[in-house]
């Protein structure tokens, strides 16, 4: 009795094992770059066909992605947004460390092919560190506008690389949607 219950136990675990093995084959993990930089999802595989992860792709190149239930469709939008950074009349990228600077942001957005809710523009510290500089809603339906903030005081603490980004939301309920990024370099 005890020897029959041995060899059905193995008996099944092989089976189960060249299943897994046989599904490991049919469907292999794909590792997915974009511009130099490794996703943290991978790609399927499967088929000769393959399936990648569609929002962190999204976001690496700084689009829009929506969903429609009903229809079951998604769909990625990608528009041009062109940032300015002015301190007074004067554009500017690099900037002395320790320094206090004021200035404003100016983004150009065209090829806007989605209404959106709402815009915000945030720079960030080398360490990653947050400071929203505007956050408005809008009621933007056409495929171009431009966007300028108030003058912002700040202060570049330490040196490195500050990043001002431009987020949207298609509605309101939606997430924040980074769309471009400027880099400020303090020395």
């Amino acid at each position: 009795m005890k020897a029959r219950k041995v060899i059905i136990a193995l008996i099944l675990l092989s089976v189960w094992g060249g299943s897994m093995i046989f599904a490991d084959s049919a469907v292999q993990k794909v590792r997915v770059i974009v511009n130099g930089s490794e996703l943290d999802e991978s790609g399927l595989l499967q088929d000769g066909k393959t399936y990648l992860p569609l929002r962190p792709i999204a976001g690496t190149l700084q689009a829009l992605v929506t969903w429609d239930e009903n229809a079951k469709k998604v769909t990625v939008y990608k528009p041009n947004v062109h940032m300015f950074l002015f301190q007074d009349n004067v554009i500017f990228g690099n900037v002395n460390k320790g320094n206090r600077y004021t200035f404003k942001v100016f983004a150009q957005i065209d090829n806007l092919l989605t209404d959106v809710a709402a815009v915000k523009v945030s720079i960030f510290d080398p360490f990653g560190g947050e400071k929203v500089i505007q956050q408005q809603t809008v009621n933007v339906s056409k495929d171009n506008f431009w966007f300028r903030t108030e003058d912002i005081k700040y202060n570049f603490d330490s040196a490195g690389k500050y990043s001002v980004r431009f987020y949207m939301k298609a509605t309101e309920a939606d997430e924040w949607r980074q769309v471009s990024e400027k880099l400020i370099t303090a020395q």
